[in-house]
């Protein structure tokens, strides 16, 4: 089947972005990993809109296409006409059926695979914050059951103060 393509995973996961609270991936990224035009991207999916609705893929808008490019520093979209198109998981999954080459099929792997690792490393992590929060509540405990055994030592304390001298019993030299 060709040559073997292998894009490494820290240049996939770092054309990830953060966009309306979902892990998305846009156009003109893919297209460059399944070494298409953007346009040509851009029309396979306009020609089967109807595989790609509003949680496989959406376009920017002005404010979230500004914000990004101002993240980027440079524009390094020049003058884009039409607002970028953000694919979630789903919607890049969706992508191989639309663009059916084996170049794209081979990279579609590769990038559901970096989705499914950072989506295990996200349950990982929330996996041990919640061990973290579970700790912290029985060190809470523990730390007042501490203070109760004190406040009870002190009580004890206090009440032997308070006693009179008791008379001594045993042996007298």
């Amino acid at each position: 089947m060709g040559k073997d393509i292998s894009i490494p995973e820290e240049i996939i996961s770092s054309k990830i972005y953060l966009i309306r609270d979902q892990k998305v991936m846009l156009d003109r990224d893919l297209a460059e990993l399944y070494q298409v035009e953007t346009k040509q991207l851009k029309r396979q999916v306009r020609r089967n809109i109807e595989r790609f609705p509003e949680d496989f893929m959406f376009e920017l808008d002005k404010e979230e296409f500004d914000t990004l490019r101002s993240q980027f520093g440079t524009s390094k979209w020049g003058g884009t006409r039409y607002m970028p198109m953000a694919f979630t998981e789903q919607g890049v999954a969706m992508l191989s059926s639309v663009l059916n080459s084996p170049t794209a099929i081979k990279v579609n792997i590769q990038i559901i695979r970096v989705f499914t690792k950072i989506r295990e490393v996200l349950a990982d992590h929330l996996g041990l914050k919640l061990e973290i929060e579970e700790i912290k509540k029985k060190l809470s405990n523990h730390s007042k059951n501490i203070e109760l055994v004190f406040d009870y030592l002190d009580e004890l304390i206090e009440k032997k103060e308070n006693l009179e001298p008791r008379k001594q019993i045993g042996y007298k030299k």
